[in-house]
């Protein structure tokens, strides 16, 4: 593409008229061919999702990403699905390693505040073939990351030990492992069909991530009790929330109360690499608005709740003003 737009110099904007069809994904994609790692902040879930697939097929050589919602609404008494966790943090974990050509997500999801980087840093680890091994070790550090005890190994985040074998689905994977051990050293590590539980091929390594967004070991159960009872007044023993995670247990909508598991939360721009330019397609400024507005009103329709208190939206996400100041910093292209 001869006329492909250029980026102004960072600080500052260029207004641009969206393209039509996919036109937009092949501008994007020759955009990050060109060694600028894009962070694509989208107007709906659905545009993001469409990109990903279209800037894959453009330029299949790109690592491109999608950084998902939770695609719960905000307070909502239930947890996203592990999948969704899964892709975030894979998501997350490679954009701080530099290794994400072009990030894309709805830009009311980037308004989300997130478990900080050295949370990801302290529970990802890595598995190798000949390495040692003390499986009553590693089960323990898996439980600190969240991972599940099972029988059978079925989805992301559990794991189980029988002798020598360990099962395990690490999230942000697409299948599960089975490692083999000899001894106290990984003889073999090979993935393997959930349904069936018939091994399929050999792989030289695992990279694991946390099972959840919030921590349930001791220091994050400690801090998340601490946290809640200078937030909320009254009884914490008459909230289930503060019971079942004093019980290290994950009740649903536990993330609604990621800001209590840390001394301090991040954003997604946290994880961006100091090269990184923005594109804003389509009309974003509406949906971070409308989010904002739908999620005050979520807050005073559902707060009163003893049993079940809330924070304040902004303890959650980033006010449309913050989000904004964010963004000045950044070489930006604003597609509408």
């Amino acid at each position: 593409m001869n006329d492909l737009p250029q980026f102004p110099p960072p600080g500052q904007r260029r207004r641009l008229t969206l393209p039509p069809g996919s036109a937009d994904s092949q501008v994007l994609s020759s955009l990050a061919q060109k060694s600028r790692r894009l962070l694509v902040l989208t107007q709906t879930a659905q545009d993001a999702a469409r990109l990903v697939e279209e800037i894959a097929w453009f330029a299949p050589g790109l690592t491109t990403r999608l950084f998902p919602d939770w695609e719960t609404l905000p307070y909502d008494p239930l947890s996203p699905h592990p999948d969704l966790v899964s892709d975030r943090l894979s998501a997350l974990w490679l954009a701080a390693a530099g290794k994400v050509d072009v990030l894309v997500t709805p830009a009311a999801t980037a308004m989300q505040r997130l478990c900080p980087p050295s949370y990801l840093n302290a529970h990802a680890f890595l598995l190798k073939e000949k390495d040692k091994l003390d499986a009553d070790k590693l089960r323990s550090r898996l439980t600190q990351a969240g991972y599940s005890a099972v029988n059978q190994v079925l989805s992301p985040g559990e794991f189980a030990v029988r002798g020598g074998i360990i099962d395990l689905f690490p999230m942000g994977t697409a299948l599960p492992y089975r490692i083999d051990l000899f001894d106290d050293e990984i003889e073999s590590i090979r993935t393997f069909d959930p349904d069936t539980q018939r091994t399929l091929y050999k792989v030289a390594e695992i990279r694991l991530l946390p099972a959840r967004e919030v921590p349930l070991d001791e220091a994050g159960v400690t801090r998340f009790r601490q946290n809640f009872r200078d937030r909320f007044e009254g009884d914490p023993g008459k909230s289930q929330m503060y019971k079942d995670v004093s019980n290290k247990l994950a009740p649903g909508g536990v993330e609604y109360y990621l800001p209590l598991f840390f001394n301090e939360t991040a954003t997604l721009f946290d994880y961006l690499g100091d090269d990184t330019v923005l594109v804003l397609h389509g009309e974003t400024q509406t949906a971070v608005e409308g989010f904002w507005n739908d999620t005050q009103s979520r807050h005073r329709l559902m707060l009163g709740d003893k049993h079940r208190p809330l924070l304040a939206p902004d303890a959650l996400f980033l006010p449309p003003d913050q989000f904004f100041g964010l963004l000045r910093p950044y070489a930006r292209l604003e597609f509408g």
